[in-house]
Order: C-alpha cells, then structure tokens, then sequence
C-alpha cells in the first residue's frame, strides 16, 4: 500500500473516531483520537500476542511505512503554524510581549538544562550509562509545549484573556525557539566537527533570528499579493503559498521555519485580514483555517496513539519512562513559578496562572518527531541492543501521552476556577475604580 493511500485511511479512521465521540462520548476531539488510536493498537498488540488474530506486522509495517519525522516537520507542521499564528490577536500579544519572551526563551532554556542535568544524575544512579550530552537532548526536545497539542486543547476552553494569550503565544514561539536549541544541541551531540561557542551562538542566530526576519519577509510578500487581488477564493489560495512553498524555501535558507510561519501568520491574522482581504475572504479565513487545521490535527494524534506499535519496551524504557514523567512535570513547575517571581514585582495576575501554565504546558507529535530524527546504533546497553534513540523515544512517547490524555482531560476545572477568580480580580479592581 503507497503512503497516500495508508494516509486517507488514517484520515478516514480519524475521522470515524472523531464522529463516535460526538455521538456517544463528547471528549474533546484530538483527546479521543489518541485515546482511540492506542486502544486500537493495544488490541492488536494483545490479539498478536494471543493468536486470535494476526495483526501487529502488517498495522506495524503500515504505521512505519510513514515517515513520522518528515510528515511533521517537514509536512503538516508549517499549516498547524500558520493557523495557529492567525488566531493570535496582537494587542492581546503586546500587552504580554515580555511574559511570552521569557517563557519562551528563558524558561525553555532552565527547563532544558534542568531535565538534562537530572536525568544524568538517576542514569547514574541506576547504573545506566547514558551521556550527559543525550540527556540534554531530551531535555531540549521535551521542554517547549508543543503548540499543536495546546492549541487543539487548551484554546477551546476559553481560559482567561491573560493566562490563554501566555499559553498560545508560549507555544507558538517556543515550538521554533526549542527546535533550534534541539538542533544546535544535535549537532554538539552528532555533529563531525568540534562545536565552539563561536559556532553554536552564530547556528542559534541564524536559525532563531533569521527564521523571525524571513517570517516578517514573507508575511508582507504575501500581505501585497493579497491586496492585489479582489478574487475571493485566490486571497484564499494565496494564504495556502506561506505554508507550502514558504516553509519549504526556509529550509533552503536554512533558517526556521516554524518561527517564520507563526510571525507570518501574526501578520495575516492582524495586518492583512483588516485591510488586504475582500469582506468576503474575511469572513471565510477563519473557517478555512480551522478546517484545516482540524483535519490535519486529527491525522496527527491518530498517528500519535498508533506510534506505541513501532516500540519495543525493556525493562530498563519502563524505568526510565516512570521517572521522565514527574521530571517534565517538574521541570515545567519550577520555570514557570520561578519566571512569575520576576512577573508579579510589576503586575498582578490570576491565582491559577502557575498552575494552568504548568498543567497545560502539554507536549506533543513535534516531540516525537524529533526524537524520531536522533540518529539509530549508539548504544547504551548492547547486549539487549537499548541504543540511545531507543531511551529518548520511549521516554518522549510516555511524556507525551500523559501530556494529551491525563492533562489535557484534567485541565478543564482549572481553567473554571481560573473564570472565577478572574471576576472577583475584575470586581475588585472595578470597585477600587469607583472609589477612587
């Protein structure tokens, strides 16, 4: 079967799961298709393991047929990007440009550092040989909140204006701020020559800044183009250029692409939408992104659920997989709560703003794709052939699984209290108002 055709029955299965769970379970969609999918693939596991049915080479040969690395990252991820990038308002932005920058950035840098320099520590102490430079990939690959998983989740819940515009502006950026510190950590970790600051700080800049510039580039190429055309479903199709061949040519550039599609998508989402677009198109973009969005979103966490049938779990994965999860959840806690200190010396902010910023930091398919690209063959345990892809993975997949079913469906009598407590803030600061 050709990968085109095993994709539109992946998308017709996610779909079907999709449509049950309207009907019958009412979760919200990408939850129930992780859920679905790795029941499925649970069943398969076990029927093989039972002979009631042989299924688990061919679903295991169909799942591996796609590459998972290069349908996302270089795939799907650059429309997921873009739309999210439409969605964000930027006076909403603006008024939390400082709080998403440290997020994005510094938090994203602790948490990487933290994770790394933890996880050596418990390999040492269980007595896994496993290199500090590896550890630190983890922590870099697993650290940002993966914007696709936040968005499909978080977003639809309506949280407070301040603490939702922190959740998806963080996402969106730190997605494209933590795949440059994965690459520039793999190339320390893979790479053929010696790193030298020199080298590491100018692969960083030009992936980091160079992605932003190329993004505010495009973004206005694409702004005039629209502006040009009073065609209703040509503004449309334009907007579908940023994300196909204006992702693919910052590949070329070699700078990021996914940062470049989320201040391109800021652009057209603020800039263009007002004033380059017919009222027409205007009132279409919106659907048309979100339809988009959905489908290629349910693709994704299907292929999320079925992963698990690709893996081969030791003792040793069970072990380092228990541990990686409290370590995630610890880590995020610790650069959050200690970035509100610096926060609350200038404003006041919701009392469930570290909480839901820690709960709903929620990992994601960008994860796995990118422990998907860590090279095969370096062992850490040999004779029961555990290499370091092995570790990262099944560590990643466990991560990311809790992230989607346990946070994401945990997350919502947060986001209610975080609604009260915001109308007291409101109330009281509208009294003072008053009174003054």
């Amino acid at each position: 079967m050709s990968v085109y055709y095993t994709l539109c029955f992946l998308s017709a299965a996610a779909m079907l799961i999709a449509f049950v769970n309207s009907k019958i379970g009412k979760m919200q969609t990408t939850i129930a298709i992780t859920a679905g999918s790795m029941m499925l693939s649970l069943l398969i596991l076990i029927a093989g393991q039972n002979d009631w049915f042989q299924l688990t080479e061919i679903a295991s040969n169909t799942v591996a047929s796609i590459n998972f690395e290069d349908f996302l990252l270089k795939g799907i991820l650059g429309f997921l990007l873009f739309a999210g990038g439409l969605g964000i308002k930027l006076p909403n932005l603006k008024d939390q440009k400082w709080e998403i920058t440290v997020l994005a950035l510094a938090a994203t840098l602790f948490s990487t550092f933290f994770i790394g320099f933890v996880l050596y520590w418990f390999c040492q102490l269980i007595g896994i040989q496993f290199d500090l430079v590896y550890c630190l990939l983890f922590g870099a690959l697993i650290s940002p909140t993966d914007p696709i998983a936040v968005l499909a989740i978080v977003k639809k819940l309506d949280a407070p204006k301040r603490i939702s515009t922190q959740i998806e502006g963080e996402s969106l950026f730190n997605d494209g701020f933590g795949l440059v510190i994965f690459v520039t950590i793999f190339t320390i970790a893979f790479g053929t020559e010696a790193p030298t600051v020199g080298s590491v700080t100018m692969l960083f800049a030009q992936e980091a800044l160079g992605g932003i510039a190329y993004g505010f580039v495009l973004g206005l190429v694409f702004h005039y183009l629209i502006s040009a055309t009073d065609d209703h479903s040509m503004e449309l199709l334009l907007t579908i250029g940023i994300p196909t061949a204006g992702y693919a040519f910052a590949e070329v550039l070699h700078v990021s692409g996914p940062l470049a599609m989320v201040v391109s998508g800021i652009m057209i989402g603020n800039w263009t939408r007002f004033i380059g677009f017919s009222k027409e198109s205007e009132d279409h973009l919106d659907h048309f992104w979100e339809l988009v969005d959905e489908f290629l979103n349910g693709v994704l966490f299907l292929l999320i659920g079925m992963s698990m049938l690709l893996f081969e779990f030791h003792k040793e994965d069970w072990i380092l997989m228990a541990f990686s999860i409290p370590l995630v959840l610890a880590s995020r806690y610790l650069s959050v709560f200690l970035s509100y200190i610096g926060f609350k010396r200038y404003r006041k902010y919701n009392p469930w703003s570290v909480k839901i910023l820690t709960w709903g930091g929620l990992r994601g398919g960008l994860a796995l794709a990118m422990a998907l690209s860590i090279p095969s063959g370096i062992w850490v345990i040999q004779d029961k052939l555990i290499d370091v892809k092995e570790i990262i993975l099944v560590m990643t997949y466990s991560v990311v699984v809790f992230s989607i079913l346990v946070q994401g469906s945990t997350i919502t009598p947060m986001i209610e209290k975080a609604k009260l407590a915001q109308k007291e803030m409101d109330s009281e600061s509208s009294t003072a108002e008053q009174e003054s």
